[in-house]
């Protein structure tokens, strides 16, 4: 039994081949084109699955997208309608887009199925997983444990923006959400725009800025943005925040509460924006640790996985394993939306299609997670030529560990 995962059309688009439960190969799109965070269908990356798979697409089972294109509908109708007349500037360059492409998601997939066969019916073989069940999917089907507590963050999917489930062999039970627009994942999205960095691509650098701040604000972030429960549910104020409605991340009332308007790209970082990024990571911290540490006593579970582009803030995860809270912890290596495409494999295989679950080989079902394209020493060293670099080949990994190392204290002495 083979199955195709994807994920397209928002951004961070991917494709997984999933064979028998064995996951034979993934990549992001990305990688091919060269455009980062590429959103258009997966194209290179399902021809490069095939090719690993040895494959041809007649021989593909199932087709499986990463969520619900219906359900996120709903939840963009029902929050205009839940704001309006606010944000009909929003929803009015919104609807076309979806009225004309993204309702029609099933009948955009079957057309870009088709251009890798027209002998095949796509339509039959396509399945569609929710978000959250995407991710959570990715997490424990992939992961070292029979049993665990798998916890979900990001910004959001269809509604949900927090989901807790339990996995057991190959079931995965949902207990409980937070939905949108209570967010964690926008809330850190919020600060990466107030401080000036792309929102769904900048996060990375907030938690890399953070350790050059001071957490100043973060009674200030707890005080007025967040209600925070000692269970690590939450809820928003939404009158500090335009996302619901607006073009922006921000409103006038958050500038006003943090002291002036959000930091243009080509500004210079000064100490606030520092302590800025230190505040919503130290927050960002205590919500995942009040969280995991409830579902721990909550649940009784000794193993957590997690998922959700959340769970890439590695400075978050090191707190809750050093919490000790759960015997071990397991995190999806692509935890973001290009992982949704392997979750989405994973799901229709054991959840739609109610296959076994193959104890993983080694630490876990990833295979080291280096599960897309290699590159032979020869070729590498061809197009270095080609391009003019400088450089030297090293045969053996300890040289090479301490060549970097050397380089690396040059740098930093210099």
């Amino acid at each position: 039994m083979r199955v195709l995962g994807l994920s397209a059309f928002y951004h961070d688009s991917a494709a997984a081949l999933v064979e028998d439960g064995r996951i034979v190969a993934a990549a992001q799109e990305e990688r091919f084109t060269r455009k980062k965070h590429d959103a258009r269908f997966p194209r290179h990356a399902i021809q490069y699955c095939l090719d690993e798979g040895r494959v041809s697409p007649g021989e593909i089972d199932r087709v499986a997208f990463y969520d619900k294109p219906f359900l996120k509908f709903e939840r963009l109708l029902e929050t205009y309608m839940a704001f309006a007349p606010a944000g009909f500037r929003s929803f009015r360059m919104a609807i076309p887009l979806w009225s004309r492409e993204k309702l029609f998601q099933k009948r955009l997939l079957v057309k870009e199925l088709g251009q890798l066969s027209t002998d095949v019916d796509w339509r039959s073989r396509l399945l569609f997983s929710e978000h959250h069940q995407s991710h959570a999917a990715s997490a424990f089907f992939a992961s070292p444990f029979e049993e665990a507590v798998v916890l979900t963050m990001d910004g959001v999917g269809e509604w949900a923006t927090t989901s807790v489930a339990f996995g057991h062999e190959n079931h995965l039970t949902t207990l409980k959400e937070i939905h949108f627009p209570h967010s964690l994942g926008l809330l850190y999205s919020a600060f990466t725009y107030y401080t000036g960095f792309k929102v769904n691509s900048g996060e990375y650098k907030v938690m890399g800025l953070a350790p050059y701040g001071e957490p100043r604000y973060s009674k200030l972030i707890l005080d007025h943005l967040v209600d925070l429960k000692e269970d690590g549910s939450f809820r928003l104020d939404l009158t500090y925040f335009d996302y619901c409605t607006g073009l922006r991340m921000t409103n006038d009332r958050f500038h006003r509460l943090f002291g002036g308007p959000p930091r243009d790209p080509s500004e210079r970082l000064t100490q606030r924006h520092m302590d800025l990024a230190a505040s919503i990571q130290a927050v960002t911290e205590e919500i995942v640790l009040r969280m995991t540490e409830a579902l721990a006593r909550e649940t009784g579970a000794r193993h957590l996985c997690l998922a959700g582009g959340v769970a890439l803030n590695c400075v978050a995860n090191g707190k809750v394993l050093r919490s000790g809270r759960f015997r071990d912890i397991w995190i999806q290596p692509a935890a973001g939306d290009a992982g949704g495409a392997l979750g989405a494999a994973l799901a229709a295989y054991h959840l739609f299609l109610g296959k076994e679950r193959r104890r993983p080989e080694g630490h876990d079902a990833m295979s080291g997670a280096y599960l897309g394209p290699s590159f032979e020493q020869a070729d590498i060293e061809r197009r270095l030529r080609a391009a003019g670099a400088v450089f030297t080949t090293v045969d053996e990994e300890a040289v090479l560990v301490a060549a970097v190392a050397d380089a690396l204290a040059c740098e930093i002495t210099e």
